[in-house]
């Protein structure tokens, strides 16, 4: 893998990237690019630039980690393969263990009941964080990490829920769900308990020189990522690979999906939030460009470009930001691959929201998505590619 050319073009653009490269730690800059050709078969062939890569190197993944969690719920159901069950079946999920919810409920959704499909929407349009701890419930926290293990990731895992500070025994237990249609049951799944620890040996998961705790006190002691998710950008990018590009893998290692569960997916993971009905967003507080971090930032006022789509999952926590996305301009013919990590936590405090989003890591998202795109507009290929089965415009 190349490991020049994308810090040679960072150099060559300071009036972009020289507070990044001046900056003591890069900001924990990580950069993957993949070029796609297209063979006369429309087949894609993959060339990979990368800078600082580490896969030993931890960042807080955040909302990154619900695209797997997607997928791999849609490939649950799949395998159950039972008649009645699928990704509209209306669900309710139960409590069995402290600090677990109950969900009867979804009144995002056109019929008001929760669904698997329903969830994955809201992930994919504003990265719903119920949502991805339903389906974690779901699909059972030793399914989840036995399946990203089979797909190939080789540093990642998922082991607790968003948002709700789950951790240690709590995040093991997950909740009883029920399928049902008109008061029949289809499928019931037991609450489910993980022995498991998924110990992984990396650098960089003790940070800052501070947090703030939970009754608002800044406690002078380094913040610790110990037990919290795993997802290195290489392992992103590959199952961002697999899902979108099927037909590049051998059919032992492609995901376990249908037609109309791809279609799902590209549809919603390219949409913008104003682009869907149920669930419906206020535009003001899911403006377009809103999860679109590496071609728009998250600037409210972006001028939306209708011949390109976004197939993406960002995350944003910690200070960290992070964007795994494939970028397609329909007129152009262009398409690639960029996945990249990004924190700035000056003062070193964690939990206390205070981290320079708006000022360093959404600029660089912007600037590079960007920069890329120009690139790829400038690159010739042999065959221009089909891009026919990603086109969901409206």
């Amino acid at each position: 893998m190349d490991t020049v050319y994308l810090e040679k073009l960072l150099q060559g653009h300071p009036e972009l990237f020289r507070h990044i490269l001046d900056h003591p730690t890069k900001n924990e800059v990580q950069i993957l690019y993949t070029q796609i050709d297209r063979d006369k078969n429309n087949i894609p062939h993959f060339t990979s630039y990368s800078y600082r890569l580490n896969p030993n190197w931890y960042f807080y993944p955040a909302s990154t980690v619900k695209l797997p969690t997607a997928i791999l719920a849609l490939e649950k159901i799949n395998e159950l393969n039972i008649t009645g069950l699928s990704k509209d079946t209306p669900l309710r999920i139960d409590s069995a263990y402290e600090k677990q919810t109950t969900v009867l409920r979804d009144e995002s959704a056109a019929n008001g009941l929760p669904s698997v499909a329903q969830y994955i929407k809201k992930i994919l349009l504003t990265s719903d964080n119920d949502a991805q701890n339903r389906l974690y419930e779901f699909i059972g926290r030793a399914e989840l990490n036995r399946k990203l293990k089979k797909h190939g990731t080789k540093n990642s895992r998922i082991v607790n829920r968003l948002a709700i500070g789950d951790k240690g025994i709590w995040a093991k237990h997950t909740n009883p769900i029920t399928f049902y249609q008109n008061q029949k049951t289809i499928y019931h799944q037991a609450a489910q308990f993980d022995p498991k620890d998924y110990p992984i040996l990396l650098q960089n998961t003790i940070q800052g020189v501070g947090y703030m705790n939970d009754k608002d006190e800044i406690v002078n002691e380094p913040w610790s990522f110990e037990g919290l998710n795993v997802y290195p950008l290489e392992d992103q990018q590959l199952v961002l690979k697999k899902l979108l590009f099927p037909e590049a893998f051998n059919r032992e290692d492609r995901f376990r999906l249908t037609k109309e569960d791809y279609a799902l997916i590209y549809d919603y993971m390219s949409r913008y939030p104003f682009e869907s009905d149920y669930p419906n967003y206020d535009t003001n507080e899911f403006w377009p460009a809103y999860s679109k971090l590496l071609f728009y930032g998250r600037y409210k006022n972006a001028l939306i470009d209708a011949n390109v789509r976004i197939f993406n999952k960002y995350g944003d926590s910690y200070g960290y930001n992070i964007d795994n996305a494939y970028i397609v301009d329909f007129e152009n013919g262009v398409e690639f691959l960029l996945a990249v990590v990004i924190q700035s936590n000056e003062n070193g405090i964690y939990n206390d929201g205070v981290y320079e989003y708006e000022t360093v890591t959404y600029p660089f998202l912007k600037n590079i998505g960007q920069l890329i795109y120009q690139e790829e507009l400038k690159r010739s290929k042999k065959f221009k590619p089909n891009l026919a089965k990603f086109d969901f415009r409206k």
